[in-house]
């Protein structure tokens, strides 16, 4: 699945003159953690997040600084944080440093921006529109979902899916291990290095579309012997 496949489309967005109280119910009243805000183009300007409203809202003030932290504080930072905790409209307490990716994006990628990037939602982003938005939440119902072609796949099709992904894992000798699959069942016979990899190797088997349960029977032999890491 890609991001086009699980984004939400026509989101709501608002524009950057929009008042802080407003923002808040909005999503109050929708049920929605930010919302982006964009000018009448839906050229997306930035994201206003339930925790900038939180910060608003108390009215977060910087705590006095002493001499010395005065010389070396970064006064661009120190006024953008003040705008945030003090800003009467949304352009003033809206996320600017945006994550998007483009719909042909694919879940994993977006997994993996999410948790390096520690964010909860991506934006779509099409010829620099914005398209839709995927949240966690959308990722765990892909996951949540079954693959609808997982059914129709033949044995042989699974075991060369795996061994494929066993090659491209540099952790993984398959010329020490050898996959049989009936049935969708995959079973892994031969020999690794450590119980780590023994782990790894079902953890990979496992999530190999079309797999249905795997029989693990390789056994942890000596990784000097066996050449394997």
């Amino acid at each position: 699945m890609n991001a086009h496949d699980l984004m939400t489309p026509d989101v709501v967005t608002v524009l950057p003159d929009t008042p802080v109280l407003a923002v808040a119910r909005l999503l109050s009243d929708r049920g929605i953690s930010a919302v982006p805000v964009a000018d009448a183009k839906r050229h997306v300007l930035g994201v206003v997040s339930e925790s900038d409203l939180l910060r608003n809202i108390a009215g977060e003030t910087q705590k006095d600084m002493g001499f010395l932290a005065t010389l070396f504080a970064d006064p661009h930072r120190l006024a953008s944080e003040y705008a945030k905790a003090h800003g009467r409209v949304a352009k003033d307490v809206m996320t600017s440093n945006l994550i998007s990716v483009p719909p042909t994006a694919s879940a994993a990628e977006i997994a993996r921006l999410m948790s390096e990037k520690g964010v909860h939602r991506v934006l779509v982003m099409e010829g620099g529109r914005l398209a839709g938005i995927v949240s966690r939440a959308d990722l765990l119902r892909a996951i949540l979902a079954p693959p609808a072609t997982a059914a129709a796949q033949s044995d042989d099709a699974i075991r060369r899916a795996l061994i494929e992904e066993m090659r491209r894992l540099p952790w993984i000798n398959t010329f020490f291990v050898t996959v049989i699959v009936k049935d969708g069942v995959a079973s892994l016979y031969g020999m690794v290095g450590s119980d780590e990899i023994r782990r790894g190797l079902e953890t990979m088997a496992e999530n190999v579309p079309g797999v249905k349960r795997v029989d693990n029977r390789t056994e942890v032999g000596s990784a000097a012997l066996y050449g394997v890491i």
